[in-house]
């Protein structure tokens, strides 16, 4: 059955690999994105998710046009990377605004629709810098490690409305932002995975869409690691 899936951060990358599963699936899916409208055929909303007007105003153009939202996948996030002692305080607030508070913002609206039909599947999409740390990413790997309590706590609250509240942690992937790097870069990444490569944004995907299926039906609370085994253990 078609459900109303709203993908956050979408424009490209991870985020547009999952709407494109869903649409797959027959789902209607909505995206927002900050700045490039992407191509396809999904509906795209402009939406800065720290900002709290604009997020209610892309939910009511969503519900508007399909209803009210049955899967929110919060994938929007961004990066402002620096070493501690040259980190400006705005460079931390502004990812964890972004990353943390923002999904807090999008779960927050989304979850009123799901509580009243007793139904829901939420996926965070947090990384295994989250779960690892990295230097030089304290602000990104707080922000991605805060994901994991906060969907935690919501498990908890939203379980008995039959809403189920997960996180996918990712290692390095093929994106456009990744290929940036260089190819010596990205070698060195592949490297460190016990599998030798790093993902594409389809793998990621396609475990999103697996925690949003009938078959993920009881299974709430978790951290799905897609990381080759770069995070084993954690």
């Amino acid at each position: 059955m078609s459900r109303v899936v709203l993908v956050t951060g979408a424009s490209r990358g991870i985020g547009l690999a999952i709407a494109d599963r869903f649409a797959a699936l027959g789902d209607k899916v909505a995206i927002t994105y900050n700045s490039t409208p992407p191509s396809g055929n999904h509906l795209a909303v402009k939406c800065d998710v720290t900002n709290a007007d604009e997020v209610e105003a892309a939910f009511s153009k969503i519900e508007g046009e399909f209803g009210a939202v049955e899967v929110l996948v919060s994938n929007a996030g961004i990066t402002k990377d620096g070493l501690l002692l040259r980190m400006k305080e705005a460079d931390f607030t502004s990812v964890v605004d972004t990353n943390l508070t923002g999904a807090f913002r999008v779960a927050k609206r989304a979850t009123a629709g799901m509580v009243r039909a007793r139904a829901g599947r939420i996926v965070f999409v947090s990384s295994v810098v989250g779960l690892l740390g990295q230097a030089g990413q304290a602000n990104y790997a707080a922000s991605k490690a805060g994901l994991v309590g906060f969907a935690r706590s919501l498990a908890r609250e939203l379980g008995s409305r039959s809403i189920t509240v997960n996180v996918v942690a990712p290692g390095p992937v093929d994106t456009d932002m990744t290929r940036a790097l260089g190819d010596e870069k990205l070698a060195a990444f592949a490297n460190l995975v016990p599998l030798g490569r790093i993902a594409t944004a389809d793998e990621i995907a396609g475990v999103v869409t697996f925690l949003a299926s009938a078959d993920a039906a009881y299974i709430t609370g978790a951290v799905i690691p897609v990381d080759g085994g770069l995070g084993m253990g954690h």
